[in-house]
């Protein structure tokens, strides 16, 4: 049976989450996805994810949310991530941190389905190995799943690409986030995993990675401390659909999305 998995990038402030609400239920349909699985680390003002916009994500037909390294910038769900097992933060952060790196879910028809979130090291906040990490979680959800993917919310490509490689034949896929720029890269591994550099950003695109152009320049030209407000034009849905054979857990096929406000 071949299955489709909806990955979605980088959900940026209101204007990322307002078009899931216009447009991720019917595409759900339209393109028959079984499981989708988005991140949200920038889902609250651009920065974070509260209770609340959880939910809200939740309610536009995403399965699982995965995040990054900035997961703990809204105080308020530090208690609620420990009860929502839907909600994941990266498995290499210590494991004293609330809520887990990895989890078992199902699609609608009741078919297993792993999901795991880690958190690259180049150039990023300091973590324990993600390779390490990611291995131990596969050992632990193959025992139940043959569909595992995997979120890698890191900055290096190369990084990323090793991860690719590192995870070949045991995953169904490999999907980057976190520098919010869709990469044209997507591939089918040798041994039968899927496998994208980053989905994209699901936000304003008249930006500079989803903030106000003129913010982001300010803060480049003058070097002078600024908030950097979210942006609001041009808003795009990004990310990339896998096809997977249920019995073997490799992949079939995989299709990046840019999904436009207008179309």
């Amino acid at each position: 049976m071949k299955v489709n998995i909806l990955v979605i990038g980088d959900i940026v402030g209101r204007p990322g989450r307002e078009i899931l609400k216009k447009k991720l239920a019917s595409f759900r349909q339209a393109e028959q996805i079984d499981f989708c699985v988005a991140n949200a680390e920038n889902a609250a003002g651009g920065s974070g994810i509260t209770p609340d916009i959880m939910d809200e994500l939740f309610a536009t037909g995403i399965d699982v949310l995965t995040s990054g390294d900035h997961i703990w910038k809204k105080k308020e769900i530090v208690p609620v991530i420990e009860q929502t097992p839907r909600l994941l933060r990266p498995a290499n952060y210590p494991a004293e941190s609330p809520g887990r790196g990895f989890g078992l879910f199902e699609t609608a028809s009741g078919l297993p389905v792993g999901v795991i979130n880690v958190q690259g090291r180049v150039f990023m906040p300091s973590s324990d190995c993600p390779f390490r990490a990611a291995k131990e979680a596969v050992a632990e959800l193959a025992q139940k799943a043959k569909l595992i993917i995997l979120d890698l919310h890191a900055e290096a490509t190369s990084e990323k690409i090793a991860f690719g490689w590192y995870l070949d034949g045991q995953v169904s896929l490999v999907f980057g986030t976190h520098t919010h720029i869709q990469t044209a890269d997507e591939r089918i591994l040798p041994q039968g995993t899927a496998y994208i550099t980053d989905v994209g950003m699901t936000g304003p695109y008249e930006s500079v990675l989803g903030r106000k152009v003129e913010k982001v320049l300010s803060s480049f030209v003058k070097r002078m401390p600024t908030h950097f407000d979210v942006a609001e034009d041009d808003v795009r849905l990004c990310g990339a659909i896998v096809t997977v054979n249920s019995q073997t857990g490799q992949a079939l096929a995989i299709k990046r999305v840019a999904l436009k406000d207008n179309d």
